[in-house]
């Protein structure tokens, strides 16, 4: 049974010590430390006899290398699946558990159904086959890394998009982190509706424009 408090986690994170025959998912994410917009997890399971050359984790390769690869795993594995948590869910249930939402609904998503999966860092989400959890494994497992690459890129061009609709705030340069950069167009134009609200320096601005609104009110 899953705590109340980890409902999206499993309660214990256990190592296999053999893995059943079968398919093998690899998972990951990108964009659990923005400010803004959705979190966003990628699954893969990669085709033995059509491998790809310079998988690697996504934080290492260029942009344009990224992009190359994006195209060549989506061409080339036996099946991939890339999945969305909003900033609505990510405000809700915290970024913890959006992001096992996001994993879960990419596994979820695959065509094909694996007899394990091996999902990126310490955590793991609730799934209905065998799971573990591999810290570094985007640099480890090619499987995770296509997943790396595929969620990367897709948030990349989220954040792409959006700079389009919003192009004060420069999220097709800094991608919703908190730069330096960011954070002066937030503190002077305020936060957008695909901003977290519940990350600090956005609740923060909220808060100060919520006061200076209603300070010129009763002015």
């Amino acid at each position: 049974m899953p705590s109340k408090k980890s409902s999206l986690v499993e309660p214990e994170q256990v190592c296999l010590q053999w893995h059943a025959p079968g398919l093998i998912a690899g998972v990951d994410e990108a964009g659990r430390g923005p400010l803004a917009g959705p979190v966003v997890a990628a699954a893969v399971i990669l085709d033995d006899l059509n491998p790809i050359a310079g998988l690697a984790d996504s934080k290492k390769l260029t942009a344009l290398r990224r992009e190359k690869l994006f195209d060549e795993i989506r061409a080339k594995a036996l099946c991939f699946s890339i999945a969305e948590a909003s900033v609505e869910e990510i405000d809700r249930l915290n970024i913890l558990q959006a992001t096992m939402l996001a994993m879960q609904r990419a596994v979820n998503g695959l065509r094909l159904k694996p007899a394990l999966v091996q999902v990126d860092g310490n955590r793991i989400p609730l799934l209905e086959m065998h799971a573990e959890a591999i810290v570094k494994g985007d640099a480890k497992v090619q499987a995770i890394s296509a997943a790396s690459i595929l969620a990367k890129v897709h948030r990349d061009r989220w954040c792409e998009a959006f700079d389009r609709a919003y192009p004060d705030y420069g999220f097709a340069a800094h991608k919703g982190y908190g730069t330096a950069a960011h954070l002066q167009a937030l503190n002077t134009l305020g936060a957008t509706p695909e901003h977290r609200r519940t990350f600090a320096p956005v609740t923060h601005v909220i808060h100060r424009f919520a006061a200076q609104k209603a300070a010129a009110a009763t002015a």
